[in-house]
């Protein structure tokens, strides 16, 4: 796994207590003791800025997405953010690779340095597996166990219950069972540093009981060389497992808002999640959006070749709202999608409008007309985010400053998803 430093590997990643009698493998978690596919895969960073993720040959990719609180820039970095992440992640999911997302540790406030990690990706929890990327260089919490503790127990409480991988190395022996029991663990082990391409059987795998083992990082794929290469000891639904622990299914049609009988099926809504790709693809997309496909699909299309629409303003007679959260929802999008302003007449169940999950009831009090108060986007135009979109990247193509463009999810100018509709 590269760091934010563009230096040789440590020794201890070319070769790890080779000599060095290892402990009984542990039962790795989620994953049973009857033979399994294994999936092959790599992970990349911000030194594989603009690598085509589409046409890669491997069955999952990690990307690194943030390191620290915020304190790094370089390559594409900004501000801590892997600005290319967004990219990665889409080509990923529109090929029907796995996908993972990891945290560089610099040793900051645990807690701190979770928060930021979840501030900027948790649009992906849920979907990819989340990990925490523990290594010693740049990192003065080293060998100080009690703060991957305090960083794991604070993603779980962010996210309601994912449990992020450990990703480490020349300690990997030395972990504390009560880690070792609770988080499935990647190691980075590697027999040599030759080039080479995937192998099913990398030395000493499973010596760990590990989830995922990192065995090169000389690795030749058919897009970018040298990269590092991994192997998950599962399958895909396995995998899935160590997304969404809670072990709920992530249902082909997202749940349905609850809507006053009056109100009309929501297509802008739809075409985002098509976008998405909550429907899938082909014939299974067809199904999914039944009556509403084709008028589904000329919103799509005309989102994704660059052309912009109006959002006419709604109304609601109804003094109470209540909406069913979907899959990668968060309540600035809800606010949007449903015209209901401002943020604060919105209540949720865990009382904080920064968490919310798949299935919830969120209600929204306000009453009268929507699309009012001061948090209300003044804007009737918008557009939707392409696929390698950056702000600038839209700006310039709409003939507009960056800064006209609000109602990204993140708060972060440099963090936008394809399928967002920005305003302007």
């Amino acid at each position: 796994m590269v760091n934010n430093k563009d230096k040789p590997k440590p020794w201890y990643k070319r070769l790890l207590a080779k000599g060095t009698a290892l402990a009984a493998a542990v039962c790795m978690m989620l994953l049973p003791a009857t033979a399994h596919a294994d999936m092959q895969g790599i992970d990349v960073s911000n030194w594989q800025c603009g690598i085509d993720i589409a046409n890669t040959q491997a069955d999952f990719v990690v990307v690194g997405t943030t390191w620290g609180t915020g304190q790094v820039n370089n390559n594409c970095l900004v501000s801590g953010v892997n600005t290319d992440a967004n990219r990665m992640i889409a080509q990923a999911q529109a090929s029907g690779k796995k996908f993972g997302l990891y945290h560089y540790a610099m040793g900051g406030n645990p807690e701190a340095e979770a928060q930021f990690f979840w501030r900027n990706t948790s649009n992906y929890w849920r979907h990819g597996i989340v990990a925490l990327d523990w290594e010693m260089d740049d990192n003065p919490a080293w060998g100080n166990w009690d703060w991957v503790r305090r960083f794991m127990r604070e993603c779980e409480r962010l996210s309601g219950g994912v449990r992020p991988l450990l990703y480490t190395a020349p300690v990997a022996g030395t972990i504390p069972s009560d880690i070792r029991a609770k988080y499935g663990l990647w190691i980075a082990q590697y027999a040599n540093t030759s080039p080479t391409g995937y192998q099913a059987s990398p030395w000493m795998i499973g010596v760990y009981g590990e989830a995922m083992r990192q065995y090169s990082s000389a690795g030749v794929v058919n897009t970018w060389s040298p990269i590092d290469l991994n192997i998950f000891r599962g399958e895909a639904w396995q995998w899935d497992l160590y997304s969404n622990p809670a072990g709920k299914t992530q249902t082909t049609t997202p749940p349905q808002a609850e809507k006053p009988p009056t109100q009309t099926v929501d297509l802008q809504a739809l075409a985002t999640a098509a976008i998405r790709g909550d429907y899938g693809n082909g014939q299974q997309r067809r199904d999914a959006l039944g009556a509403n496909y084709d008028r589904v699909m000329a919103i799509v299309n005309q989102r994704l070749n660059g052309t912009t629409t109006v959002v006419p303003q709604q109304t609601t007679q109804a003094n109470t709202t209540r909406v069913t959260v979907r899959s990668g929802d968060t309540m600035s999008g809800i606010a949007s999608r449903t015209g209901l302003w401002p943020l604060s007449a919105w209540s949720v169940p865990s009382g904080n409008l920064n968490v919310i999950y798949p299935g919830q009831v969120v209600t929204y009090n306000g009453g009268g007309s929507v699309a009012t108060g001061s948090n209300a986007p003044p804007a009737t135009r918008t557009v939707t985010v392409r696929s390698g979109d950056t702000l600038g990247g839209i700006a310039a193509r709409l003939g507009i400053g960056y800064t006209q463009l609000t109602g990204y999810h993140s708060g972060n100018p440099n963090l936008i998803y394809p399928g967002e509709v920005l305003h302007y």
